[in-house]
């Protein structure tokens, strides 16, 4: 079928929210028509100037603004080192990856899954628990430790920050800086000459971190959504 071949599964949505699911990787209406006859959650992004009549039309809801970001080596700003603020590799045989695995656990509102008021929490929970998991089990986690104990957690893949968070007793004291300043700075010291990320629009504090290290902001993108119903077997 036309459009069918720009449309992916994605299996870590289906196993979260027990339903198939599916990244719509092109706005045209040949792929939504197609998409029409695929059950589960589809999730689509666009430019935000784009036309969102046909999206409407056939039944997505926004959910998110993301925002990408970025920094060379000579845009990362310096930090002061603070005492006992450290980062450190972990592994899913760590003795911390439970404890990280626990501060993710419910850390996370500012995301499509959670801002979604077709899905329910729970399964937004588990997204990102899986998400650490896996990035647990390819060792692309570090640490982040104040006065040894752990505190926090930044997932990257590559030279890209991919899922992060700090204890909620941690937050609000200026300390995040500094952890990402230090995993920005290994992974520059690897020889990456961009650190990158995406956000949401809507995490004001996070929004403020990285422009307070000195990261740039580009290639806004909308995220829709929307559940698709089995069809009813004949009566």
């Amino acid at each position: 079928m036309a459009g069918q071949a720009m449309i992916k599964s994605a299996p870590y949505d289906s196993a979260a929210f027990g339903m198939p699911a599916w990244e719509i990787a092109e706005y045209t209406a040949a792929t939504l028509a197609a998409a029409d006859g695929m059950p589960g959650l589809q999730t689509i992004k666009v430019e935000p100037l784009a036309d969102k009549a046909l999206l409407q039309r056939h039944g997505f809801h926004y959910c998110d603004t993301l925002l990408a970001t970025r920094a060379g080596a000579a845009r990362l700003r310096p930090v002061a080192p603070r005492a006992g603020l450290t980062i450190a590799r972990i592994d899913a045989g760590h003795a911390d990856a439970a404890a990280a695995l626990a501060i993710c656990h419910g850390a996370f509102a500012h995301g499509r899954f959670h801002r979604d008021y077709q899905l329910p929490r729970a399964g937004a929970d588990v997204r990102y628990d899986n998400w650490l998991r896996q990035l647990l089990a390819a060792g692309n986690v570090w640490g982040l430790y104040a006065d040894g104990l752990l505190s926090g957690f930044i997932g990257h893949s590559g030279a890209c920050l991919v899922l992060h968070a700090v204890a909620a007793e941690c937050r609000g004291q200026g300390l995040a800086k500094h952890w990402w300043h230090l995993a920005a700075s290994e992974l520059f010291a690897a020889g990456h000459a961009e650190v990158t990320s995406s956000i949401s629009a809507a995490n004001v504090a996070i929004m403020n971190l990285y422009a307070s290290l000195g990261f740039a902001f580009d290639h806004p993108q909308d995220v829709y959504h929307r559940i698709v119903p089995q069809a009813k077997e004949p009566t």
